[in-house]
């Protein structure tokens, strides 16, 4: 029979994605309602949980829901159906769906809002914009028999360790002999008991983020044929791993901010966007970061940046800026809609990978509060 599927099971994987550890200081995610200790089949991912999402997760009888904007982010002082946010969360409890954030953990991530902005916005070589968390590298050595060295290096990839740079599934091996002999109560799955044995190996090396020693320690485990597998974990001082808000990288060739702002509204399927600057400026460096954008602008500025991409821009930030000289496009919050595919198709990957017979899907409601005239 098969072993049932939590919402704390969907969770774990998802957070291997997008752990909160890279969540800002203060902010709020996580679990916002229900229990994470239930079966489920059905998983919604959308940007925010408004009663419309409520509605369309009743219809579609989904068990978790996946925000990015967090439901109650400022405390609750009781839960009044008389109000959209009090009828929210007893639809939530009626129905026993559960909600769970993932803010800036999911903004900050490698492949969350703002890579998926920075790649629909054709911008190449990205880099964070603002620096907001930092973690050590670990080395990770495992010692393996030569016909399962190749699939194990692809377990350790997968499961997040050998990431340099823009390169994943970095790893370094060199052929060697093992030795051992198995006592009486061994089960080897090479040689005989109290038998010296020696055996051709390959020593395989590679970098680990602290937040992901587990799954890769998991999977190497998991791969490896041996009853008790040798490895090293070797904690480094440098290089570390560093993760923030925004993106910052280049165009492939200089445009006009004019054509550029075309560009942004057709990825983005936007009806029209706010621009502060010359649209004949010639844009070539780009930063993004989705969302609120107001306190970063100096970041971008002093980064180099041609135009900035962004959110819910203020009036007199925005006049500083062009005064400084800074394009900005304003595309509205909205734009962080892009998670919802995004994440759906990474968790719609990691649920197939751990066998989970889960359905994820994105919300099909549009929460953006504006419309064009």
């Amino acid at each position: 029979m098969t072993k049932a599927v939590t919402a704390q099971d969907v969770i774990k994987e998802f957070e291997q994605f997008s752990p909160r550890t890279y969540a800002v200081e203060g902010d709020r995610n996580g679990l916002m309602v229900g229990t994470l200790n239930k079966p489920i089949h059905t998983v919604m991912i959308a940007l925010d949980v408004l009663e419309e999402t409520m509605d369309e997760a009743i219809d579609k009888n989904v068990d978790l829901i996946i925000a990015h904007h967090p439901l109650l982010f400022r405390p609750l002082k009781q839960i009044n159906v008389d109000t959209a946010m009090g009828r929210i969360v007893a639809k939530a409890i009626k129905h026993e769906i559960t909600i769970y954030a993932a803010h800036t953990n999911l903004d900050v991530t490698e492949g969350g809002v703002n890579d998926l902005l920075a790649e629909k916005l054709k911008i190449h070589s990205a880099d964070v914009l603002v620096p907001t968390y930092k973690e050590n590298m670990w080395k990770f050595v495992g010692f393996v028999p030569r016909d399962h060295a190749e699939s194990i290096r692809q377990a350790l990839g997968e499961a997040g360790a050998g990431l340099i740079g823009e390169y994943s599934h970095c790893a370094f091996s060199v052929v060697g002999e093992g030795t051992f002999r198995p006592t009486d109560h061994a089960n080897p799955y090479i040689g005989e008991l109290n038998k010296q044995e020696v055996v051709e190996e390959e020593r395989i090396e590679t970098i680990v983020p602290k937040n992901s020693l587990q799954s890769v320690l998991n999977a190497f485990l998991a791969a490896h044929p041996y009853e008790e597998p040798a490895y090293d974990l070797i904690p480094l001082e440098e290089p570390s791993l560093v993760r923030g808000l925004g993106r910052i990288g280049n165009l492939e060739k200089p445009q006009s901010l004019r054509d550029y702002v075309k560009v942004v509204k057709e990825a983005l399927g936007l009806d029209g966007v706010r621009v502060v600057g010359n649209l004949d400026k010639k844009i070539k460096k780009v930063a993004v970061l989705g969302g609120d954008g107001n306190k970063y602008v100096n970041q971008a500025l002093h980064k180099g940046a041609d135009v900035f991409v962004t959110g819910d821009l203020y009036y007199h930030v925005a006049q500083d800026a062009k005064m400084d000289g800074l394009t900005i496009i304003d595309a509205g919050h909205h734009i962080e809609s892009i998670m919802k595919i995004g994440v759906t198709e990474e968790l719609n990957k990691r649920m197939k990978a751990m066998g989970y017979a889960i359905s994820v899907f994105p919300s099909t409601n549009s929460t953006d509060p504006f419309q064009f005239m």
